[in-house]
């Protein structure tokens, strides 16, 4: 394979990299301070693209490749790294999981807004106890009536708590030695202790 940036891959590269210095760079530093995410600029990347750059047109993406998505984080992450790596999960742990396991019912629920940068997708793995070890994971899903109860708890959750996260794929034992991964509306409300019910349709 041949993984020489085309000129097609230069011409998106000098455009992300314009757009970062003009929309990124003269606010950075007052982000940081704030401890803020700016949603606009989300907003604003999904406008260009860059949230649906490897999926396919289809889904609303751009029928690009994966050196077309790491271009674009790259340039971002030189001016900053926080709206980069919101960037690389957004796509990476967010949107592809629905993409490559989901069903087209959920691809078809999920990724329009995912693509476009209109809503984040995050992604819980890490727990308290367990670190990021996914056979080490403490949380619990049990079938119930029409869905799953899943009982438990998540520390880190990348792309979390963002006023535009709207789904959070994670992780919980279905098994002694099982591990499956449940897509979960980002506002289900919880149930002490821990416990969330979720309905699969």
């Amino acid at each position: 394979m041949d993984y020489q940036p085309s000129e097609e891959h230069l011409a998106l590269q000098r455009t992300v990299r314009e757009f970062a210095r003009a929309e990124l760079a003269p606010h950075t530093e007052q982000w940081d301070l704030a401890g803020a995410l700016p949603v606009e600029i989300i907003h604003a990347m999904g406008d260009l693209g860059l949230f649906g750059l490897p999926f396919p047109e289809e889904w609303g993406g751009s029928g690009g490749d994966l050196l077309s998505l790491c271009l674009a984080i790259e340039e971002i992450g030189r001016v900053d790294q926080s709206v980069g790596i919101t960037l690389s999960a957004g796509v990476g742990l967010g949107a592809s999981p629905i993409y490559r396991f989901g069903t087209d019912e959920q691809r078809h629920r999920w990724l329009p807004d995912l693509l476009s940068g209109r809503a984040l997708g995050a992604f819980g793995l890490t727990e308290p106890d367990g670190g990021s070890d996914a056979q080490a994971t403490r949380t619990k899903a049990a079938p119930t009536d029409g869905g799953w109860t899943l009982n438990g708890a998540k520390a880190f959750i990348t792309n979390s708590g963002t006023p535009i996260t709207s789904v959070i794929t994670l992780t919980a034992k279905t098994g002694a030695d099982e591990v499956t991964s449940f897509i979960v509306p980002a506002k289900t409300p919880g149930r002490p202790p821990g416990s969330i019910v979720i309905v699969l349709t």
